[in-house]
């Protein structure tokens, strides 16, 4: 980088992503101001099995963070962490490099204190995420119990949802149950796991109704006997925006653990964009969320059993109510032409265009 840019964003992953776009991408699409884009090594994730497999992709990502603190931005937006390397140090040097930076996380990061390995020992999310808040000017949360923790380390901390674009999704048409009945859940390969506390669940509604599970995200197989009721559509844009609309009840079923409490309800909000039904584990904003959708909420084996058969025994008008109902909660509360407002004030954007 040969100049100061006056504005620039710094992310942890490349736009296929799901949280770079959803935080990042998504909404320097809608502001008319031009900032320079750094995604570390432009991967769709920071595993570490993945960076060792791209040694010269991580050896240039950490040469442009050197770059970009030494250019001192005018505006600076990071996103998570700058590098999965840090311990806080490219995170610290970088925010206080810029006349005026921005921090934005969307998961417990704060709670990260490297499960899963060696290598995330030896990079903990929790150092550098409480480093990150102390040295921003400014810190945008995904949630309130984000914002909270957040605001005990900051005097300066905004709230704003990871939102969607419901005029992207294509709506659901047809409430009348598919043959056999179609549950349906959507996300990357590390959080299909998720699914496997509520596999009695599914399985005893495969058994009375037939219904199978279409998984839109990774088309490997990792659910053990679930795979026997699973059909996988790989993820893509496309599938990502078509494909929901074709289940009859969404699935977001999550961990009882301090990590899920700063979930932001994604999975959620993408079934709602669609008009799909759903069920999931109220935890978090999960359940806020599914008190404005009017959804039934589930914690254990047996409540997701009766929440799941209660939808798929109702009628083709309630379930069109409530996913119509979500699709308007989605369109006025948390979509970004709701939210874009907000974001660009809270970054010190010039005025956003109409």
């Amino acid at each position: 980088m040969t100049r100061s840019p006056e504005y620039c964003a710094i992310t942890p992953y490349s736009r296929r992503a799901g949280s770079s776009r959803v935080r990042v991408f998504e909404w320097l699409d809608r502001v008319g101001t031009d900032f320079a884009v750094v995604s570390y090594a432009s991967l769709a994730d920071a595993a570490p099995s993945r960076l060792a497999r791209h040694p010269l992709a991580v050896a240039r990502a950490e040469l442009r963070l050197r770059s970009i603190a030494a250019a001192h931005p005018g505006r600076l937006l990071l996103h998570r962490e700058a590098s999965p390397l840090s311990r806080g140090w490219w995170e610290r040097r970088l925010l206080t490099s810029a006349d005026f930076a921005v921090y934005d996380f969307d998961d417990a990061l704060q709670w990260d204190r490297g499960a899963g390995g060696l290598a995330r020992k030896l990079a903990p999310k929790a150092q550098k995420a409480r480093t990150s808040v102390r040295h921003a000017d400014r810190v945008i949360a995904g949630n309130d119990v984000l914002g909270s923790w957040a605001a005990q380390h900051h005097g300066d901390v905004v709230v704003i949802p990871s939102c969607v674009a419901p005029e992207d999704y294509l709506p659901k048409t047809s409430y009348a149950l598919h043959d056999p009945p179609r549950l349906g859940w959507i996300g990357s390969r590390g959080n299909e796991a998720c699914l496997l506390p509520v596999a009695g669940a599914i399985e005893e509604i495969h058994r009375r109704t037939g219904a199978r599970l279409t998984l839109v995200g990774t088309t490997r197989r990792s659910l053990g006997r679930l795979e026997a009721l699973v059909d996988r559509i790989a993820w893509s844009p496309h599938t990502a925006r078509t494909a929901l609309a074709d289940i009859d009840i969404g699935l977001m079923p999550l961990p009882t653990t301090p990590y899920s409490l700063g979930k932001c309800g994604y999975k959620l909000l993408q079934y709602g964009a669609a008009g799909v039904p759903s069920v999931a584990t109220p935890i978090g904003v999960n359940a806020d969320i599914l008190r404005q959708f009017r959804m039934p909420a589930a914690s254990g084996v047996d409540e997701w059993t009766e929440a799941l058969r209660d939808l798929l025994d109702g009628s083709d008008a309630r379930r069109e109510r409530l996913g119509r109902g979500a699709r308007a909660v989605v369109s006025h509360r948390y979509s970004y032409d709701a939210w874009l407002p907000r974001w660009a004030a809270a970054l010190e954007l010039p005025a956003v265009p109409s």
